[in-house]
């Protein structure tokens, strides 16, 4: 049996999990630059490890020779959603790569088909080109896209069945269904509250943008004004940010801005 180099094999697989999930925090990032709700809680990304390669192909009968081939999740990128009706539109992302910058192969659609264990997950097999040292190539990767409350029941399942070396036992395997269930009503509870949780955040941000801007007036002022003015302004800002007024602190911060202007600063 040939003797694998797993660093030579990997290396194309880290190169484009690395580039696709820069890709994907990018578009993250431009939703919120541009002051957009974004679909896509996190990102990440991950190679299978060389033991679970060789478990895989055990278990599937395949060669190493046919590795590349047939195991379609060597490169993994795992997409968050806050909510199960952001996945569809993170799904449309996607599909508007598609033929761009990679190719989409399959779609497995264990939301609407769970498996038996309970398992939800929407999964996109693709074909990523990637160039490097070696030359152009193109590779097999998975993309799983599923909620936060779908991605905590995923990962006890696969520590359990890394515990149990797959064979999880019986009672174990029934109270998992049963997490799974409710893990599918929380997500579903959670999408009647959606429109209060996202303005919560709204909220949240635009607070967390005025309180900066504020210590920045704060900071630069600092020097040029004195002691006990300032003294007053923290403790005005510590007051009003106690008190959690939204329309408190723009007027605080305009008249910071006043004073700003009238120092030069």
């Amino acid at each position: 049996m040939e003797i694998l180099n797993w660093k030579e094999l990997l290396y194309p697989y880290e190169q484009a999990v690395a580039e696709l999930t820069l890709k994907l925090e990018y578009t993250m990032t431009e939703y919120k630059k541009l002051g957009m709700y974004s679909p896509m809680e996190s990102v990440t990304g991950r190679v299978k490890k060389p033991s679970s390669i060789l478990d895989k192909a055990n278990k599937k009968s395949i060669t190493h020779e046919k590795i590349e081939e047939e195991i379609e999740d060597i490169a993994g990128v795992r997409i968050l959603c806050q909510f199960v009706e952001d996945i569809p539109k993170v799904i449309s992302l996607i599909h508007r790569r598609d033929g761009r910058d990679l190719t989409i192969l399959e779609e497995r659609d264990y939301i609407t088909n769970t498996k038996p264990s309970g398992y939800r997950s929407y999964h996109i097999i693709i074909k990523y080109p990637i160039n490097s040292v070696a030359g152009y190539r193109e590779i097999l990767a998975e993309i799983q896209i599923r909620t936060l409350a779908m991605n905590f029941w995923a990962v006890t399942e696969h520590s359990l069945k890394y515990k149990y070396s797959g064979n999880i036992p019986k009672e174990i395997k029934e109270r998992l269904i049963n997490c799974a269930e409710a893990a599918f009503n929380m997500d579903n509870e959670m999408s009647t509250i959606r429109n209060e949780i996202m303005y919560a955040q709204r909220i949240n941000k635009l607070k967390d943008n005025l309180i900066a801007d504020i210590i920045d007036y704060i900071q630069n002022l600092y020097f040029v004004t004195k002691l006990d003015e300032m003294e007053a302004v923290n403790k005005q800002l510590v007051d009003l940010w106690s008190n959690g007024d939204i329309e408190s602190l723009k007027a605080f911060k305009d008249k910071l801005s006043e004073m700003a202007k009238v120092y030069g600063v």
